[in-house]
């Protein structure tokens, strides 16, 4: 596919600077690596200053306005990474398997295909599940009964989707992850861990992203919800009666335990976990590794374990650094004060 550049200038509402807008590109490539016929881009000044000492040969660099000293053809935009988002999609458009059901899928009783499905090889739906209309589901997927898939969601391979799980439109799940397992409760009654039956369910609501490898429990009772527009990275377990608000972004390999709520653009970052039946309120920040014990936000940045304010937390593992040298001072203190004593 090639493009000129007034056809890109024009698609990501840029301003097209010291270029012809006839010259064709045919590729997005790193500025490092980029040649004639290539776009580039140059995100920040920190990024600038990286790659000041390389000389640019991309036909292109798109950047945004406060960066200077660029002589090659500039495409001036306001938001260079949803540009360069934008582009990806423009020159990269994903290709999706044919309509229709392959042959060696299997459909269970009363299950309602929409229109424009694509439902690929070895793909299990069990009874009374509904598809959605243009939705797509790759090879060895495995849907249980009484499911909804809602219109445009893609399901890639070997997803695994519980009974009575509900999936809302447009949303993505990646390979291997599994929705609607048991949550994990028992009670000790003598030597014996007795299970606590889970008979709830999960709601998955419209626009989320679930990266490889998730695990998303059932309720016990009630609802697991996983709220709009919410995206969850790789290898992040989410226990049951989970309520997950909208818009949050949850990184890969957090842990959150069972009847905990995260409300509304709550960011947890890699490796953070939060205890059972705790609160993370709206527009709190959980730094890599913090560990929530207790309520938490909103508007907080909290970091540590326990987690506590950031700010705080740096203090305290500034001063812990300082500990070898104030152990020796008590040791000589400790020495004098003995020698006082036995004057």
């Amino acid at each position: 596919m090639t493009k000129t550049l007034d056809e890109i200038a024009k698609f990501v509402n840029g301003k097209l600077i010291c270029g012809r807008d006839d010259i064709l590109i045919s590729r997005i490539s790193p500025s490092k690596d980029a040649k004639e016929g290539d776009i580039s881009f140059i995100f920040d000044k920190h990024e600038l200053k990286k790659i000041s000492k390389t000389p640019l040969h991309a036909s292109c660099i798109v950047l945004p306005e406060d960066i200077e000293g660029i002589s090659c053809p500039k495409l001036i935009v306001e938001n260079p990474k949803l540009a360069f988002a934008r582009l990806l999609e423009l020159f990269n458009p994903t290709t999706l398997p044919p309509q229709g059901i392959h042959p060696t899928a299997i459909i269970g009783k009363n299950a309602k295909i929409g229109e424009g499905v694509s439902i690929d090889a070895y793909v299990v739906i069990g009874d009374e599940v509904e598809i959605g209309k243009g939705v797509v589901i790759y090879p060895l997927t495995n849907i249980g009964n009484k499911v909804i898939v809602g219109q445009g969601s893609i399901l890639h391979p070997g997803v695994v989707i519980y009974d009575k799980v509900k999936i809302g439109k447009r949303v993505i799940i990646h390979s291997q992850t599994v929705i609607g397992s048991d949550g994990f409760g028992y009670i000790k009654t003598g030597d014996v861990h007795y299970k606590i039956p889970q008979k709830g369910e999960v709601v998955i609501e419209d626009d989320v992203e679930i990266g490889a490898g998730v695990t998303i429990d059932r309720a016990t009772l009630g609802i697991t919800i996983i709220g709009q527009g919410t995206k969850i990275d790789n290898l992040v377990q989410i226990g049951h009666n989970v309520q997950i608000g909208k818009n949050c972004i949850i990184v890969a390999q957090v842990g959150i335990s069972g009847s905990v709520t995260i409300e509304n653009n709550v960011t947890m970052a890699g490796r953070s976990a939060v205890s059972d039946h705790v609160t993370v309120k709206e527009n709190t920040i959980l730094t890599a590794q913090a560990v929530v014990m207790k309520d938490v936000g909103p508007n907080e940045i909290v970091s540590g374990f326990p987690a506590r304010p950031h700010q705080k937390e740096m203090k305290i593992k500034a001063l812990i650094q300082k500990l070898p040298l104030l152990v020796e001072k008590i040791t000589v203190l400790e020495k004098k004060v003995a020698e006082l004593e036995n004057k």
